[in-house]
Order: C-alpha cells, then sequence, then structure tokens
C-alpha cells in the first residue's frame, strides 16, 4: 500500500528552523520526483519544492528560496525539506507529494503536518 507520511511540523518563532520529514512506504524512491507544498488557511495549495527523481534537479518557489532545502534519502526511503529564517506567511499544512510524471494532482500525497510560524 502506497502511503506518505509527514512529520516534524511545530509551533516555531519567526526567524526560527524546522526539518520536515517524509516516509515513503509501498514504493521507491528511484524515478520518482519528490515535491513538497503547503496550504494555508484560505488559501489555494502552492507548491514550494521538488526534486527530480534522476539526477536530483531542485526547484523552489521565489517565496522560499535562499531558506528552505530539499533533499532525499532514496536508501531509506525519505524526504527532507529544511526551513530556515521562517516568516509568519509560512503557516501552513505542509504536505508531501511523489509523481512520475508532471501532474501532481494524480500522484501520491500524504495528509499533511502543521507548521505554524507565531511569536
Amino acid at each position: 500500500q502506497v502511503q506518505l507520511v509527514e512529520s516534524g511540523g511545530e509551533l516555531v518563532q519567526p526567524g526560527g528552523s524546522l526539518r520536515l520529514s517524509c516516509a515513503v512506504s509501498g514504493f521507491t524512491l528511484d524515478y520518482h520526483a519528490m515535491g513538497w507544498f503547503r496550504q494555508a488557511p484560505g488559501k489555494e495549495r502552492e507548491g514550494v519544492s521538488c526534486i527530480d527523481g534522476t539526477i536530483g534537479s531542485t526547484y523552489y518557489a521565489d517565496s522560499v528560496k535562499g531558506r528552505f532545502t530539499i533533499s532525499r534519502d532514496n536508501a531509506k526511503n525519505m524526504v527532507y525539506l529544511q526551513m530556515n529564517s521562517l516568516k509568519p506567511e509560512g503557516t501552513a499544512v505542509y504536505y508531501c507529494a511523489a509523481t512520475t510524471t508532471t501532474n501532481w494532482a494524480r500522484g501520491a500525497w500524504g495528509q499533511g503536518t502543521q507548521v505554524t510560524v507565531s511569536s
């Protein structure tokens, strides 16, 4: 059974750091692009970062570029999102997703982990 489980979300002060983890089971990460998305209250889900399944190319939304880092460990079937210099607008539910195509909506998704950035 395909399963993605996110963890690591919590309440953090502005300027703080968090590392989100995504544990994958039911398939291997090889040849899968992996992505992190987020949805803030009252807003649409948006892409944060992704890493491709072959050469490890990465993409970051402009809003997180230079502060967030995505990584993957295929041997452990894990994907990570290191988030530094967090801002209040980063408050959202963060989702991990996997796809073998360019259509994320048809890929596999986790249930999300809540990140709250507030003093």
